[in-house]
């Protein structure tokens, strides 16, 4: 009997001492107050949660939101005596908590708040952050060592009051002129429940008025507005990235158009062409110029960056090259031309490109490069290979840049490849880059494939160096373009 007695835990003695000494009143008081707690914690570990699942986003209130809610909530745990005496819970461990916990809430709600106001006050409050930050620290070491909690006390109560006027003067004061937005409106009328709780809880404290401490429940109407402050951001952020969305693909549908839906058909030349945009939309681009007689020009190029302004940029190479049909048939020329027009028109780009004039009749090629790889050649008869790089200054920045031309006879077998820096530059998972040497040995490993099912296999070849999990997006936009010429001497 005395084993089973001395097994009993401590815990449920305790239980009973308090509960027998509490009043009903108490106990009601103290289940009210862990409700309004719970309901904020439940607040606070929602919007943590859906700020963690929304891994790509940049907009920060929620988490700060949802920590100033747990913060709060936990303060509230550690404040009612009843529960944490009744359970055994430690009280000096509970007023370290609770203590820490004050001088540190205000934080988060400047976070939250530095999202919202204008960015030429964030420097302020990023000022009061820094001080607020500071205190807190010095507040957390002397509730530890036991000195000057008093002063502590006063201290975090005026910066406190200091903060929360400073940032009532931002947000609805300090304002471009006009109406106050909804959502700003609905935060006043929670702030304005709240300081009318605080007054309350004051003159309670100071013996004023009789009654009890009600602020949570003013702390928790002010976090429901503050919350809908939150999602009102969230909802206005997502319209806008679905905005953003529908335009980028209508760019992408432009960008589709821009480029050519098929490769020519001439009489002893094979083309392949594919083109694999790192994004939505690209800096790539390729065209043709098909001519008279038998002739063809190829041009194939690569903005520099990604996104919207290259593919701009690439839109314009499409007008440009164009109006270089008048003399397609010389390469130094053309990239000239194109050069010419696009000076300019941007500051922060350039373009690298590469054009190729084929004249099946005089069984002749000419290519000239613009900052372009080199382009590969081989003759699928005769099994050698080497690449060509006769290169000028890349496209859009320098008005005067000459470019020179190189030409040179068709045998038949001959293969040429223009391709752009996303192939050779693709890396491996330790870094190293596929390489235009690698690029070279495919070509040579593969010589007999037909020039469609070389492309895909160089492509798949690529992908398989990366070894990119499924899905996930490539490093830089790809364009391959492969000749072969099948006529007979």
């Amino acid at each position: 009997m005395r084993i089973r007695i001395a097994m009993f835990p401590v815990l449920p003695i305790a239980y009973f001492a308090a509960a027998s000494s509490a009043s009903v009143g108490q106990w009601r008081w103290a289940v009210f107050s862990v409700a309004i707690g719970a309901i904020l914690l439940t607040i606070g570990f929602l919007a943590v949660g859906i700020f963690l699942f929304r891994k790509k986003t940049t907009d920060r209130t929620l988490l700060y939101f949802g920590v100033f809610s747990i913060l709060y909530a936990v303060r509230m745990f550690m404040r009612e005596q009843l529960l944490f005496s009744a359970f055994g819970f430690p009280s000096a461990v509970a007023g370290h908590i609770d203590r820490t916990i004050t001088v540190t809430i205000a934080l988060p709600i400047q976070f939250l708040f530095m999202e919202i106001v204008q960015p030429r006050w964030r420097r302020i409050i990023l000022w009061t952050l820094g001080v607020q930050t500071v205190f807190a620290c010095l507040g957390i070491l002397s509730d530890f060592l036991g000195v000057a909690r008093r002063q502590v006390d006063i201290t975090n109560s005026l910066l406190l009051l200091a903060s929360w006027i400073l940032l009532t003067i931002f947000l609805f004061f300090l304002r471009p002129p006009g109406r106050l937005p909804h959502e700003l409106r609905i935060v006043a009328a929670g702030f304005a429940v709240l300081s009318l709780f605080v007054l309350h809880a004051n003159l309670v404290g100071l013996a004023v008025i009789p009654g009890r401490n009600v602020e949570p429940i003013g702390f928790l109407f002010f976090v429901c507005t503050l919350g809908y402050l939150v999602a009102q951001r969230i909802f206005a952020r997502e319209e806008s990235l679905f905005a953003i969305q529908k335009e980028l693909e209508i760019a992408e549908q432009i960008q589709a158009s821009i480029l050519p839906r098929d490769v020519p058909h001439l009489a002893g030349l094979e083309i392949a062409a594919h083109y694999r945009p790192m994004s939505a939309v690209a800096g790539d681009f390729y065209d043709f110029l098909l001519l008279e007689g038998n002739k063809l020009g190829i041009l194939i190029a690569d903005v520099t960056g990604h996104g919207v302004p290259a593919a701009l940029i690439a839109s314009m190479l499409k007008v440009a090259f164009a109006s270089q049909s008048a003399h397609a048939d010389d390469p130094a020329r053309v990239l000239a031309g194109l050069n010419q027009a696009l000076c300019g028109k941007f500051e922060e780009h350039f373009v690298t490109a590469a054009y190729l004039y084929v004249d099946l009749d005089a069984k002749i090629i000419r290519y000239a490069g613009a900052g372009h790889p080199p382009l590969l050649c081989r003759n699928r008869a005769k099994g050698d290979g080497r690449s060509i790089e006769k290169n000028g200054f890349f496209l859009g920045m320098f008005p005067e840049a000459e470019y020179s031309s190189i030409e040179m006879q068709l045998q038949p077998g001959d293969r040429y490849v223009l391709y752009t820096d996303g192939l050779p530059e693709s890396k491996s998972a330790s870094g190293e880059e596929f390489g235009i040497a690698r690029c070279s040995q495919f070509l040579a490993s593969h010589n007999q494939l037909p020039a469609a099912e070389l492309a895909d296999g160089l492509l798949r070849d690529i992908t398989s160096w990366t070894a990119r999990p499924s899905g996930a997006m490539q490093e830089d936009d790809m364009t391959l373009v492969i000749l072969d010429f099948t006529c007979s001497a």
